[in-house]
């Protein structure tokens, strides 16, 4: 396994099998259950250093987006007009800020919510000089079902998420059917779904789920060779010398 903690925006630390039991685990038979949503993510108390709880104060109010119920003005909040991608779980944020400086001419919504992570993006951003990056510290779910207007994004990037391992815990990964027509929902005609994992079971997951959603075409039979856009972090490097696979998956939302 090659999953790296402080690179991939939903991966558990090595060791954990996948966050605390959910009320209806621990709940007695007598005990009243009220249903609620299978969140896809832990939200760990990592530690903020002193350069990322600088970076959050000099350059949150500038680029962090507080989640609101509504749909923004990307435009606005960017100053531009631009082809704009959504990144889900970015991690410390280096893959974002590496795409983001390659590309410009593109602005990246980045939604995370692991604080750590969200400092670590600023304070690159603030040495990196970019200002094509928006970031929401909120769940990715509700973010696409509020803040984001359909038919709207160029593209998505779903890099290395969460595997939940475990079978008990497949139903918390965030590739599932549901999801993906949320998110296919906010793509242009023609925007492109890119999702990467080094767990082959999910690979084969998100290859059944995206390839079974009505709206998307794959543009490959199978698997996508990497883009290169998409670094490939020293974790992925050593795990490819250990001979672990990696899976890349490119989708386009059909023309309507």
């Amino acid at each position: 396994m090659i999953h790296d903690p402080n690179e991939d925006g939903l991966s558990p630390k090595p060791g954990q099998t996948g966050g605390a039991p959910t009320p209806a685990e621990t709940a007695s038979p007598d005990q009243p259950q009220h249903p609620r949503r299978i969140r896809s993510f832990v939200t760990r108390a990592g530690r903020v250093s002193t350069g990322q709880r600088r970076a959050m104060e000099e350059l949150g109010p500038r680029f962090v987006i507080p989640y609101a119920p509504v749909a923004a003005d990307w435009d606005a909040l960017f100053g531009r007009t631009a082809p704009r991608v959504l990144e889900i779980g970015f991690g410390m944020g280096a893959t974002t800020a590496e795409i983001a400086a390659q590309r410009s001419g593109d602005d990246f919504i980045g939604v995370e919510v692991h604080e750590p992570g969200v400092g670590a993006l600023l304070k690159l951003m603030g040495e990196q000089n970019l200002a094509n990056i928006r970031i929401v510290q909120h769940d990715a779910v509700e973010v696409l079902e509020q803040m984001i207007a359909p038919a709207s994004l160029d593209g998505a990037h779903i890099f290395f998420p969460d595997p939940w391992h475990k079978a008990r815990h497949h139903k918390r990964r965030l590739i599932q059917p549901k999801f993906v027509a949320l998110l296919v929902s906010r793509l242009k005609p023609g925007a492109y779904l890119h999702c990467a994992t080094d767990w082959q079971n999910y690979a084969e997951q998100m290859l059944d789920v995206l390839s079974a959603e009505p709206t998307l075409a794959n543009t490959c039979e199978n698997y996508a060779p990497r883009p290169d856009y998409r670094p490939v972090t020293k974790f992925e490097r050593r795990g490819l010398r250990l001979g672990h696979g990696v899976w890349d998956l490119v989708f386009k939302r059909r023309a309507e």
